[in-house]
């Protein structure tokens, strides 16, 4: 059995993974971390993550990218491998995410849906085919008004599977509202979509002369996200210290 801490439990996917987990005989939540104590979860509950000292195998993020920095000193300190699901980092937050990989098991990903990554694989052949050909690419995310960062961290991570495939050679472009100037060719547009309840759609779009290509997900639930978490605190638990992602996990149960 699996023993996991859920920090920002009792935010929405906070919820949503003790839900879920409630159903799984191969793991457990046996603490929560929240700034909010509003609710019977069936575990403690701490507002203070240096008060927690329960035994865990793994630890489950889904808060604010306010609260990183004290969960990373905490994982690092207690060696408690860490999943963290929390998107909106700053650079210096990606860079203390690599450093505590040195030192504990972390597995960080911008979205945790089997979907989204098998897509992330995709686009690598396909922007290795039709950017040489001249296609230009750009990446539309939607998301639901309460979403605070623009773009999503999803959107950034296509981009970046993109970009690496073509060995980093394309800028992003997230704004043209003052340029006046025909399209960099050795770019990749994203923009960003914030209304109602979308719980989360990608297009990512190969726009060729007389023919376009269009990739799509769309997530209906934010239980696609909490399964993938779970699937991914299994996997981490027990691991030597390490940047992993949830590629590894796909790749542990193909």
């Amino acid at each position: 059995m699996v023993r996991a801490i859920m920090h920002g439990c009792n935010g929405y996917m906070g919820q949503v993974i003790t839900g879920l987990i409630k159903d799984d005989a191969e793991i457990e939540i046996v603490a929560g971390i929240d700034l909010a104590d509003c609710r019977d979860n069936g575990y403690p509950v701490y507002t203070n993550i240096q008060d927690c000292h329960v035994e865990a195998d793994v630890i489950i993020d889904f808060a604010s990218a306010k609260a990183t920095d004290g969960l990373l000193a905490f994982g690092v300190e207690r060696q408690i491998p860490m999943v963290l699901c929390t998107t909106g980092l700053t650079e210096e937050q990606l860079q203390a995410v690599d450093e505590a990989s040195k030192k504990v098991a972390v597995l960080k990903s911008a979205n945790m849906s089997l979907g989204v990554n098998m897509l992330l694989k995709l686009l690598k052949e396909a922007a290795n085919i039709l950017a040489p050909a001249g296609f230009d690419i750009e990446i539309v995310e939607k998301h639901h008004n309460r979403k605070l960062d623009a773009p999503s961290g999803t959107a950034l991570a296509l981009a970046d599977s993109i970009n690496e495939s073509l060995e980093n050679a394309y800028e992003y472009r997230f704004d043209r509202s003052q340029l006046h100037e025909k399209r960099n060719p050795k770019e990749i547009g994203i923009s960003a979509v914030r209304g109602g309840t979308i719980v989360g759609d990608h297009d990512v779009i190969f726009a060729g002369a007389d023919e376009v290509v269009t990739f799509s997900h769309t997530a209906y639930s934010r239980a696609i996200f909490g399964k993938g978490a779970i699937q991914a605190a299994k996997f981490l638990a027990g691991k030597s210290a390490g940047y992993y992602q949830m590629s590894h996990v796909i790749d542990a149960q193909s």
